[in-house]
């Protein structure tokens, strides 16, 4: 009864107090390796590796078939710089178990650093599959992978076969200028195979050109990337009346939903009084910052803006206004003020021009000029916008 009671308390303790958990019972092997990895991740304190290596190969000797405890000595091994032997117990710790985190870890770094990226790939592609939010552990030594030849068509391979961390490699290859062009690369090559880019990864590679000021080509491959239906709606504003089909990517409508306002599209055939458009109920509260917002790529010239627009009992405190900023260098070309009241389908319109000075993208945006969310400043009312369009004047 005691032993029992002894091994049922060591249990409950192995993650919290290993030591303690070890100190009931001797043969808790999971006790054994949360001590062993404690130690080895503690900072503070430089671990005894001969005596960690000797706790790990009595953990081995009461149970061999335990991946977990080769991949630590190979640990120890690798910090003791003998990493033939280290990664001869990786393996083997691999042998015993395909998915072991850490051995899987070390391997994929062999793998890179002796260039053998293919066989990295193929570890990377087990390691994420059993354990997703691994990812950090590789997005470094992504861009370095689809660099080389071999290491490329491999992570090809493994998106044409839908690996599950498809999503989050698209959305991390944003980050540098290196990564974002091979994420173009990818979506050309698995464009028209049996497992297309999505709209989610389209949607995160234009983000990261953006992000890399890479206007032009964000901007082509929205383009590219859309359907037929789609292409109904170009135009120097995508979806200028708002149908309801957002696909989420940048050159398309952002709906930013605020405590204080809600926004919705309806086509004419399911809104309200067949009035269709996007929908701005203010709800009788402070509202600060954007509701609507889409990139666009105007080239230097005059334009106009209109908006047909309807609104019953529209109270605006500060302004309401589509805003048209340039990107890079940050500034305001135009502002289009509506007006409150009621009214029913009101033309509105106002000329800007894009000066010659580059300007290769802009922000279109509704916002408030309302600085702090004072409740002095309380926005009531709906509007309605039916259609809203940019269209270049005559030189």
């Amino acid at each position: 009864m005691l032993a029992a009671s002894s091994i049922g308390l060591s249990r409950f303790l192995e993650t919290e107090t290993p030591a303690v958990s070890l100190a009931l019972d001797p043969l808790n092997v999971d006790a054994l390796i949360g001590e062993i990895s404690g130690d080895l991740s503690d900072t503070n304190n430089p671990p005894d590796l001969k005596a960690l290596l000797v706790k790990a190969a009595g953990g081995v000797r009461s149970d061999v078939a335990d991946a977990r405890l080769y991949s630590l000595m190979g640990e120890i091994k690798y910090r003791q710089g003998e990493k033939v032997e280290a990664y001869e117990l990786f393996d083997q710790a691999r042998k015993l178990s395909k998915t072991e985190i850490h051995a899987l870890q070390r391997s994929i770094g062999r793998e890179i650093e002796t260039g053998d990226l293919s066989e990295a790939v193929g570890q990377i592609d087990t390691l994420l599959r059993r354990w997703p939010d691994q990812f950090s552990v590789v997005a470094e030594s992504m861009p370095t992978i689809l660099s080389d030849a071999g290491g490329y068509q491999a992570v090809l391979a493994a998106l044409r076969a839908e690996a599950p961390w498809r999503a989050t490699l698209f959305a991390d290859l944003g980050r540098t200028t290196e990564g974002v062009d091979a994420a173009n690369r990818l979506l050309l090559d698995l464009t028209g195979s049996s497992a297309p880019p999505t709209s989610g990864e389209l949607s995160a590679v234009i983000s990261g050109d953006i992000r890399q000021k890479k206007y032009e080509r964000a901007y082509r491959l929205f383009l590219f990337s859309l359907s037929d239906r789609e292409r109904t709606l170009g135009g120097y504003i995508f979806n200028g009346t708002f149908e309801p089909v957002p696909s989420g990517k940048p050159f398309d409508w952002q709906i930013r939903n605020q405590p204080g306002l809600e926004v919705t599209f309806a086509t004419s055939q399911n809104a309200v009084e067949g009035e269709g458009g996007a929908t701005v109920r203010f709800l009788n509260t402070p509202v600060k910052d954007s509701a609507l917002q889409q990139y666009v790529a105007l080239p230097p010239g005059s334009y106009k803006i209109s908006l047909i627009a309807s609104a019953r009992s529209l109270k605006l405190p500060k302004d309401l206004f589509w805003s048209i900023r340039c990107i890079d260098p940050a500034a305001e070309i135009a502002r289009f003020n509506i007006p409150e009241g009621t009214y029913n389908r009101l033309n509105l319109s106002q000329d800007f021009s894009v000066g010659q000075a580059a300007c290769p993208l802009q922000l279109l945006t509704l916002q408030t000029a309302a600085i702090a969310e004072s409740w002095r400043f309380r926005y009531v009312g709906t509007l309605v916008m039916h259609k809203l369009t940019i269209e270049r004047l005559p030189s």
